[in-house]
């Protein structure tokens, strides 16, 4: 019976031993884990239940005092609530913690709670702190840039274009911003006749060699002739949503016959007999069909720069605030403007 039992002086003891109490640890530092992480959701789910409904104003001021939350946290949830587009509980959050929270932290919640005022709307309030923000750091480029967009917003362009001034000390190019600005003040101008805005609109459009969009729109509306004579056809797919939506009468056939896209375009419209097939899928099927079914082009406009999809064209991207950036995506759609013409002519 002996040899089934081990003296304590064995080797084979002391292996056994190290086992049990590595055994003995590993079980009780796997429960205790377990018994810490129940109590942590415990607590973060006594937390959240805070927030099953939204709290007032006067209850986010004594959650915040309290403390049992981080300002990281406080901010990530303040951000939660902008990105869901509850702007009033972010404005809340981020205006207590301007009281209470970290002074070191101060500038970037202020600048965080103007950019959730100007989302919201509230271009006055937002104005007003990204000024404040300059008064005190005036080489902060994102606030001059927010406050550009704000004066932007309020249509006060003389303002937005002396901020491009400390933009170019800080060696941020301003050419585009520069005459994007000066286009908008001119098209909003009350003094200017139609024509005189039209031809400044040229005169930005062969300096800058950009905004083909912005300028073309208005120039195609109000004097067809000047834009075909000024407009650079080798970037007609920029603008293509307005070629097409132009007037049999307002087209230069001389300039259209010059260019493969565009008499590819106009043959899918079917303005002349130029093409028999394009490269281009929507194009080639319109060609094809030969005006015999009741099938145009459709657009939506997508940022070169985010790559958001809007159903109408921009020429300053909502999300990513770049300007110049609108690209049209070609589909084809059901033209329903040839079925109401149809439907009217028989009733004659």
């Amino acid at each position: 019976m002996d040899t089934f039992f081990l003296e304590f002086r064995d080797p084979l003891f002391g292996i056994i031993i190290f086992f049990v109490l590595v055994f003995v640890i590993t079980f009780f530092s796997y429960w205790f884990s377990r018994l810490k992480k129940k109590e942590d959701y415990r607590h973060l789910d006594k937390f959240l239940k805070q927030f099953h409904s939204l709290p007032s104003q006067n209850e986010l001021k004594v959650l915040i005092t309290k403390g049992e939350l981080s300002e990281k946290s406080w901010l990530l949830l303040a951000n939660s609530y902008t990105q869901n587009g509850n702007y009033e509980k972010s404005i809340e959050i981020y205006s207590e913690l301007l009281k209470v929270g970290d002074k070191s932290n101060y500038r970037d919640t202020l600048f965080l709670l103007g950019k959730t005022y100007f989302k919201a709307g509230f271009l006055e309030r937002a104005k007003q702190i990204f000024l404040e923000i300059l008064k005190n750091n005036p080489r902060t480029p994102q606030a001059i840039n927010y406050l550009l967009l704000v004066y932007e917003q309020m249509k006060d362009y003389n303002a937005a274009l002396e901020l491009l001034e400390p933009l170019g000390e800080l060696k941020k190019d301003v050419t585009m911003i520069s005459a994007y600005l000066n286009s908008l003040s001119i098209l909003n101008s009350a003094r200017m006749a139609p024509d005189e805005k039209a031809y400044k609109l040229l005169e930005i459009y062969k300096s800058c060699n950009h905004l083909d969009y912005l300028v073309f729109e208005y120039v195609f509306r109000i004097n067809p002739k000047a834009a075909w004579e000024n407009f650079d056809a080798s970037k007609a797919e920029l603008i293509v949503d307005l070629l097409w939506s132009c007037d049999k009468k307002d087209l230069n056939f001389d300039i259209i016959m010059q260019n493969g896209y565009l008499r590819e375009l106009y043959t899918a419209k079917g303005y002349m007999k130029a093409a028999t097939k394009s490269s281009i899928f929507e194009l080639d099927v319109l060609i094809n069909l030969d005006s015999k079914a009741n099938a145009t082009l459709g657009f939506e406009y997508i940022c070169d720069n985010c790559k958001v999809v809007y159903p109408f064209a921009f020429n300053r991207c909502s999300s990513c605030h770049a300007i110049d950036t609108s690209r049209a995506e070609l589909s084809l759609v059901k033209d329903y403007h040839k079925d109401f013409s149809e439907e009217n002519n028989s009733f004659q």
